[in-house]
């Protein structure tokens, strides 16, 4: 029986199946153009439904497109004659008269008609393989795809590896793809291996977001964690929840599961029903048996694996089969007898939750008392989930409801706060559990875009305020300033006066008790609520962030008072990105973020990770932001919250302008990213595309889309689109402006932004519009700007903008014919963008530095020519910008290698950076 992915075939649409392998498939093609340092024979390896099958038929389809000829064979269980059946695919139309062609012996092996037991002698077979394969590649490339190659008869693959070294430099590639390595006979020399391994969490949910019956909530978080990225588990799961309860594939694992013993089987649906990662001891316990070899027969059958002291099903499904063919009572008893080993409070309350039909208070009190053990907000979520509905007294039901909407707010996925809403609200019209639902839906309905219907609701319940808990309002109010921050409307701002009043109004309530938000979330220290009272008044106010955590009574970077809760933490940090405190900032959202990615709470991490990256931009830990924006993409790709999305594009095209990683011809964010959400009302957003795409334009020198892009972060009056995001642009703008020569247009957007900044600019915003002044005021008092602008060292925690200010300083002192002063500023300039790794800043720096008559580079001439072929390859490629990941996955190299060749070529060459690389490569 083929058990291979040929089920994915039929239930994966074509559009679908190439979902996350753009790599893969660009690796296979640049064989198949036998591109400088790629293998003739490329081996495709991967488990049943990680898509070989589709990767192999796209390739097929771009080759073929390409002009070249493609010939393919499948190994298959069932055909009796399979040991020829593999050698006549090949020789199907358009090439099955081209054995003709050969000479007499060569066409009798090719053409003849299999009978029994019988088998070509296998010399023959192979000189007649390689002549067949030489005739076609004399004609135009020859691409041979053999799929599924471990069931292929043996013989017939030495032959195409045979034909590989014999016709080594020959434009034929050979393509097999298996299960298993260890199946196939020995490769010829220089065979690389591609192992298709799971698909990312973007590419998962979106392949399970495109099936015609896609789960939502609760189940499509539990279907992306239990297909573990494979696109076969992902579309047989997601059909078992639209009510198919033995999916297709399961029978194919099925099959093998029926032909275990009984003892085996049964130990396999304790197994699964125990959960990835519990320890075999207490699924051994649950069975009352101590003998390991009980297991032997599934490993046997390359079901299971034992890893040190836990067991493995080898594949998604197998676990699913395993469960769910088993009637609905065996697996009952397997949850009772697996409650009662379980030692951990949290794992007994979970299958005594599994064992139970009707309301039973017991069980539900003890998943509420053990949802949160584990500190996993998605484990957490679905306990008091579970409690709420064991739950008989309405009250008790309605608080638990109300406990497992704020879990999955800290998820972070709509459709399950979309849902646990309507019930809490059908359930309770308790102000307090009505407040705290309102917030979780606003929060939701924040992070996927709608921002003004997030506040009204926010400003709907603000009436309740005065009768609820203080902590509770006062979290509301914040809640609120966060939304106001990303609208940047004015009646949000405006109207945050009057929900903190309100706030303020309410007093401690005996009815909420703090650990209802679970604790992830607990802001209930006095600290904590004047740190939400000054959040609230920072955005209403922006003039009086700074300096608005001396009121705090707290030293920089210092732990909150009372219990370490991230949120708390992420309030502080808030208050602190609004005050430019980096140093706080940074040390409070940095622990924040790593607590909330740890617990899965991406719903609360998204408000605090683009502060995070903001943060990480200003001082200059570029690869740091990178690591976190690319992370939080997934997250929030696989949630869909699009407004997070776009956001974090806008930081990632930021980052690489500043880097100066952005392809000149690639595009500065695609139509689909601003289309994502509502700019109108999402205006943080539209400040940070904007900021991304005239960074970009700047980095490759085009001033006038620069200016205008850095233009619309302003109103045609002068007003700011983002009170704090378009403050924080106004150097950049004042450069544009005065290369561009429309000063005078800068000019009243400056003195705008001063005047917003009020009496006490940050140290940040006082080094920003001392360098915008110097750009665009009165020219003789360009050099007392510049100079007051570097003077104060505390400016330094923002090194990419100090380096920014030099370098137009230099290039100031160098047109007034002070060239020694301009290279002193220059030097500095280079050294500083040689640690931060931005080397748009780095070239600019040495355009100016040989302007100024500083000595020129190394003489380049011949001195790439002096390096392998290999090394060349790899230069021009770490030229281009790409990582040692990405050369190394387009040479077939490891990363380690890609860098070990660059170490010894740099001393070649007389560089020592990736700037100076390029620079030398593109000035050839």
């Amino acid at each position: 029986m083929h058990d291979g992915p040929l089920p994915q075939q039929s239930m994966i649409g074509d559009e679908a199946t190439v979902l996350g392998r753009d790599g893969e498939i660009e690796r296979i093609l640049r064989c198949v153009t036998r591109e400088p340092g790629t293998p003739q024979t490329l081996l495709l390896l991967g488990e049943e439904g990680i898509g070989r099958t589709t990767v192999l038929r796209h390739v097929r389809e771009r080759a073929a497109a390409d002009g070249v000829l493609v010939l393919s064979a499948q190994g298959w269980a069932d055909d009796a004659r399979h040991a020829y059946g593999c050698l006549q695919q090949l020789l199907a139309p358009p090439v099955r008269s081209e054995p003709a062609a050969l000479p007499a012996a060569h066409h009798r092996v090719l053409t003849a008609v299999p009978r029994g037991d019988d088998n070509p002698d296998e010399a023959e077979l192979h000189a007649a393989v390689t002549a067949l394969l030489d005739r076609l590649a004399a004609a135009r490339p020859v691409l041979v795809c053999v799929d599924d190659a471990d069931l292929c008869d043996r013989l017939f693959l030495e032959a195409l590896f045979a034909a590989a070294r014999l016709l080594a430099g020959r434009a034929v590639t050979m393509l097999v793809a298996a299960r298993h390595e260890s199946a196939l006979p020995g490769p010829p020399p220089g065979t690389a291996t591609l192992r298709l391994g799971p698909l990312s969490g973007t590419a998962a949910a979106a392949l399970l977001d495109g099936q015609p019956a896609p789960p939502t909530g609760r189940h499509r978080l539990e279907i992306l964690a239990e297909a573990e990225g494979n696109p076969l588990a992902l579309v047989e799961l997601s059909r078992g929840v639209q009510g198919l309860r033995h999916p297709p594939a399961e029978h194919v694992f099925g099959v093998r599961l029926d032909a275990l013993p009984a003892a085996t089987r049964q130990a396999l649906l304790y197994a699964a029903a125990a959960g990835p990662g519990e320890p075999v001891a207490a699924v051994m316990a649950a069975l009352r048996t101590g003998d390991l070899a009980v297991w032997a027969p599934a490993e046997a059958a390359g079901l299971v694996t034992l890893v040190e002291h836990r067991l493995v099903f080898r594949h998604p499904l197998a676990r699913s089969a395993a469960y769910l063919g088993r009637p609905a009572g065996e697996r009952q008893q397997a949850h009772r007898d697996l409650a009662k080993a379980a030692v951990l409070p949290e794992v007994r309350a979970r299958h005594l939750a599994a064992t139970t039909i009707g309301p039973n208070a017991f069980v539900a009190a003890a998943l509420e008392a053990s949802a949160w053990r584990r500190g996993d907000a998605v484990e957490a979520a679905h306990a008091l989930e579970q409690a709420a509905r064991l739950s008989s007294e309405r009250p008790e039901r309605a608080r638990r409801l109300a406990e497992a909407l704020t879990a999955a707010h800290a998820v972070g996925d709509p459709g399950w706060v979309r849902e646990l809403y309507g019930r809490v609200v059908r359930e309770s019209d308790d102000p307090e559990l009505v407040c705290a639902a309102a917030g979780a839906l606003a929060a939701t309905l924040s992070q996927e875009s709608a921002q003004r219907e997030a506040f009204e609701l926010l400003a709907d319940v603000s009436e309740l305020f005065p009768v609820i808990d203080r902590t509770l309002a006062l979290a509301l109010a914040g809640l609120a300033a966060g939304i106001a921050s990303q609208s940047g409307l004015p009646e949000h701002t405006v109207a945050l006066a009057t929900l903190l009043d309100r706030a303020r109004q309410a007093e401690e309530s005996e009815r909420w008790h703090p650990s209802a938000a679970g604790p992830l979330v607990r802001l209930d220290t006095p600290h904590t609520r004047r740190a939400l009272d000054a959040l609230v008044t920072a955005v209403a106010r922006p003039q009086s962030a700074t300096g608005s955590l001396s009121g705090l009574g707290r030293s920089h970077g210092a732990s909150p008072v009372g219990p370490d809760a991230p949120a708390a933490r992420a309030v502080l940090a808030a208050v602190a990105h609004h005050a430019d405190e980096a140093d706080v900032d940074l040390g409070q959202s940095r622990t924040a973020d790593d607590r909330l990615r740890a617990a899965r709470a991406f719903g609360l991490r998204g408000w605090s990770v683009l502060a995070l990256v903001e943060t990480l931009v200003a001082i200059g830990r570029f690869p740091a932001a990178e690591t976190v924006i690319q992370d939080a993409m997934t997250e929030a790709a696989v949630l869909r919250l699009p407004r997070l999305q776009a956001d974090l594009e806008a930081q990632a095209l930021t980052v690489r302008a500043l880097r100066g990683t952005h392809p000149a011809a690639a595009p500065r964010l695609t139509p689909a990213v601003w289309r994502a959400v509502c700019l109108d009302e999402n205006r943080a957003t539209h400040a940070r595309l904007l900021r991304g795409r005239g960074l970009a334009a700047l980095a490759h020198g085009d001033m006038e889309g620069a200016w205008r892009q850095l233009r619309d972060l302003f109103t045609a009056d002068g007003a700011l689109l983002h009170p704090f995001l378009s403050a924080r642009s106004i150097a950049e703008l004042a450069v544009t402006a005065q290369r561009t020569g429309r000063s005078a247009e800068a000019l009243p957007i400056l003195e705008r932004v001063r005047a917003e900044q009020g009496e006490r600019p940050s140290t940040r915003m006082t080094l920003l519009l001392h360098h915008a002044t110097a750009m665009v005021g009165p020219d003789g008092e360009a050099e007392e700007h510049f100079q007051l602008a570097l003077v104060n060292h505390a400016a330094n925690r923002w090194p990419w903008e100090c380096a920014h200010v030099r370098l137009n300083y230099a290039i100031r002192l160098r047109r007034c014919r002070r060239t020694l002063e301009a290279r002193q500023q220059l030097t500095t300039v280079l050294e500083t963008a040689e640690r931060l790794g931005a080397d748009a800043l780095a070239a600019a720096a040495q355009r100016e530095l040989r302007a100024s008559g500083a000595a020129p580079a190394p003489e380049d001439d011949g001195l790439l020519e002096q390096l392998t072929a290999q090394q060349r390859q790899i230069v021009q490629l770490a030229a281009r910008g790409l990582s040692n990941r990405e050369i190394g996955e387009r040479l077939f190299l490891s990363p380690r290698t890609v860098g070990s060749h660059l170490y010894n070529v740099y001393p070649k060459l007389g560089i020592s950076s990736r700037h100076q690389l390029r620079d030398l490569v593109q000035g050839r």
